[in-house]
């Protein structure tokens, strides 16, 4: 069978079988029609060796998406990436019993220690309080940031609540990535801001939170990108210099559960991280406490 044909079947088997989001299809689907447009591949047997290895090559050397300096390349993280989408596909192909490349065969390119970008409880504290609580938009920011900063969520699943959230309960199930549900739990501020903005709300949005367009514009869903824009206005207002997002409230959500004792399993159920490896990014604060330890027990004899 032709490769065009068997990678839509493969998309379709994401999309149906696995329940990948409509996001992540259309990832993989990029990502496999670049190394097929590059590789010429018509055939499963068409993918070699030697075609992964000049393709590995040819993504070494493309030019990084949206680089503010010239010369740099595309990242490891992305070209891998690539890799694990053909990988993928690989494996869907040996399942079905088609000749191809041992999907095995393929090593993911090894990527820098991925680094924090933190903001200080302080700082924090400055964004949460920069909104104006005497305007609709200042009261839904709050509860945005109050949210974020409770739960731990994604960006996209924050965008994904609806109004009819409970706030008689102390937590709630959200679905994450790879339609996964996992439980978070809403602090007494979040709730208070979520429901002072509740009752200022006069629309009828089936969305939590909701775009307040200018004129006659219909206020619907807030959309990642604007909650991106929100977060960073109010970070700039309150005079904090460095790069601030929602996945930095995230950072801070999981960094102040580890300050306070909190072990990293838990941690890892409360982001969602399928994978430990994922959440040891944070074993910043781990390394810490064990350097007061140290400090504190170590060598007492001798003094």
């Amino acid at each position: 069978m032709a490769l065009a044909r068997l990678k839509q079947e493969f998309l379709e088997y994401l999309e149906i079988t696995k329940g990948r989001s409509v996001k992540t299809v259309e990832n993989y689907d990029r990502y496999l029609t670049r190394y097929l447009t590059f590789s010429k591949a018509k055939d499963p047997k068409d993918i070699t060796d030697a075609s992964v290895r000049e393709f590995r090559l040819w993504l070494n050397r493309q030019p990084a998406l949206h680089s503010a300096r010239g010369g740099e390349t595309l990242k490891r993280k992305t070209q891998n990436f690539h890799l694990i989408a053909l990988r993928a596909f690989l494996k869907y192909l040996t399942r079905r019993d088609v000749r191809t490349m041992q999907p095995e065969k393929i090593e993911l390119a090894k990527v820098p220690e991925r680094s924090l970008d933190l903001i200080t409880s302080i700082e924090l504290e400055r964004i949460m309080k920069a909104p104006d609580l005497s305007t609709l938009k200042g009261l839904r920011d709050r509860a945005l940031l109050e949210l974020l900063f409770s739960t731990g969520l994604r960006v996209s699943e924050l965008c994904s609540l609806d109004s009819d959230i409970d706030l008689s309960r102390d937590e709630m199930s959200i679905r994450g990535k790879g339609e996964k549900i996992r439980v978070v739990f809403l602090s007494e501020s979040a709730k208070d801001a979520v429901r002072a903005y509740m009752k200022a709300r006069k629309d009828m949005e089936e969305a939590l939170f909701v775009n307040y367009g200018r004129g006659k514009q219909k206020p619907g869903r807030l959309t990642s990108r604007a909650v991106e824009m929100i977060v960073k206005y109010y970070a700039i207002k309150a005079g904090i210099t460095k790069k601030v997002t929602p996945h930095v409230i995230r950072h801070s959500f999981a960094t102040d559960l580890l300050e306070n004792g909190a072990d990293l399993r838990s941690v890892q159920a409360l982001l969602g991280h399928a994978n430990i490896q994922t959440t040891q990014v944070y074993t910043h604060v781990t390394d810490k406490h064990l350097r007061d330890i140290h400090k504190r027990f170590h060598g007492k004899k001798r003094s």
